[in-house]
C-alpha cells in the first residue's frame, strides 16, 4: 500500500495488553484451581521407611479432596439407586407440573371468572408456600386424610375409596408434591409464551372457522413453543437438584444415599463430590437436549438456525488458523 504513490505504509495490527494482562490473570487463576484440586498436599499422618539402615519419616501425601475415596464410591450400588430415584422423581414431577402448568395458564386466560379465578388461586398458593412445607404437608398427608373417596357430598355416595396410608407411599407423595409447586410455576412460563404470539394469528385462525381449541392447538401453542422452551428446560434442571430436599422425609435419593454413605465412614468431603459430579453430569445431559430441542423449535422463526457446539468448535479454529495466516502474512510481507 502507498500513499500518493511514493511511500509503503507498514501495516502494523493493534496491541491489546490489557487483554494479555487479564489472560494471565485468569491462567494464573486456573492453575491455582488445578493444583487445589488434583495435586497431593502434606498431611498429618506421618510415613517411615528404612533406607541403608536409617529410619526416615516424612508426612504422608494426599489429595486434598480425596479423590481416590471419589472413584471409590463413585458407581456404587446405593448412589446409583440414589440416582435412579433422582431422575424418576424429576420426570414425574415435570411430566405433572407440565401438564398441570398448560391446563391452569389456558384456565387464566379463559373469558369465564370462575376458571381464571381459580387458576389464580392455584398459582397464588403453591408459589407462595415453600416446597419444602408442600413436601412435609403430602409426607404426612395420612394423618390428615386417612382414607379419600371419591363420590357426592352429603349423600354418601361413594364411586371410589382407597387408604391413604397403605395405598400412597412417600416416594408417591413427594413426586405429587414436587409435581404440585411445579405446576404453579410452569402455568406462569405456559402463559407468558401464549401471550406472546401477535393477537393477528389468533383473529387469521377465527377468520378461517378453527374453533378455540383448534386456534390453541394448531396457532397458538406451536409459537408459544419457542417461548416456553428455555423456561422449561431451566425448570428441568432446577427441579433435579430440587428432589434433593426429599432426602429430609426418608427418601433415599442421590443426595441421601450419599449422605447415608459418610454417616457411616465419616468421609463427608468426598461423598458430598460424588453427589455433585452425578449432578452435573446429568444436568450437563439435560442441557444439551435443551440446547437441541430450542434449535428444532427455532426453524420457524430464524433463517439459519443457531450452530451446534460442534459446528461453533469448527468455526472457532478455522478462525484462529485464518488469523495465525493473516498474521504471519504480515510479518513476512516486504
Amino acid at each position: 500500500m502507498t500513499t500518493n504513490g511514493d511511500a509503503t505504509v507498514k501495516v502494523v495490527p493493534v496491541r491489546h495488553y490489557g487483554r494479555w494482562v487479564g489472560v494471565a490473570l485468569v491462567g494464573l487463576l486456573l492453575a491455582m484451581v488445578v493444583h487445589t484440586l488434583f495435586f497431593k498436599v502434606a498431611s498429618a499422618k506421618m510415613v517411615c521407611h528404612v533406607v541403608s539402615g536409617a529410619r526416615l519419616c516424612h508426612h504422608a501425601m494426599v489429595y486434598r479432596y480425596q479423590w481416590n475415596i471419589v472413584g471409590q464410591y463413585f458407581f456404587t450400588s446405593e448412589i446409583l439407586h440414589g440416582l435412579l430415584r433422582t431422575v424418576f422423581l424429576t420426570v414425574v414431577a415435570m411430566v405433572l407440573g407440565i401438564v398441570l402448568g398448560v391446563t391452569i395458564a389456558v384456565m387464566r386466560m379463559s373469558p369465564n371468572r370462575v376458571l381464571s379465578s381459580i387458576a389464580w388461586t392455584y398459582t397464588w398458593f403453591f408459589r407462595g408456600t415453600p416446597v419444602l412445607v408442600q413436601l412435609l404437608f403430602w409426607s404426612f398427608i395420612g394423618a390428615v386424610y386417612p382414607h379419600l373417596t371419591l363420590g357426592i357430598p352429603f349423600l354418601h355416595v361413594t364411586f371410589v375409596h382407597f387408604n391413604v396410608n397403605t395405598s400412597l407411599t412417600i416416594m408417591e407423595a413427594c413426586a405429587i408434591g414436587l409435581g404440585l409447586n411445579e405446576g404453579a410455576y410452569m402455568s406462569e412460563i405456559a402463559r407468558a409464551g401464549l401471550i406472546s404470539v401477535d393477537e393477528g394469528q389468533i383473529e387469521a385462525a377465527t377468520s378461517l372457522g378453527m374453533t378455540r381449541r383448534q386456534t390453541l392447538r394448531l396457532v397458538t401453542i406451536p409459537q408459544a413453543m419457542r417461548v416456553i422452551i428455555p423456561p422449561t428446560g431451566n425448570e428441568v434442571i432446577s427441579m433435579l437438584k430440587t428432589t434433593s430436599l426429599v432426602s429430609v422425609v426418608g427418601v433415599i435419593d442421590l443426595l441421601g444415599a450419599a449422605t447415608n454413605i459418610y454417616s457411616e465412614n465419616y468421609e463427608i468431603i468426598p461423598l458430598l463430590i460424588v453427589a455433585s459430579l452425578w449432578y452435573l453430569l446429568v444436568t450437563t445431559v439435560l442441557s444439551i437436549g435443551q440446547f437441541y430441542l430450542e434449535r428444532r423449535f427455532a426453524r420457524g422463526a430464524l433463517r439459519t438456525p443457531p450452530p451446534t457446539p460442534i459446528q461453533r468448535l469448527r468455526a472457532d479454529l478455522a478462525g484462529v488458523g485464518s488469523k495465525f495466516r493473516t498474521r504471519r502474512g504480515l510479518e513476512v510481507s516486504p
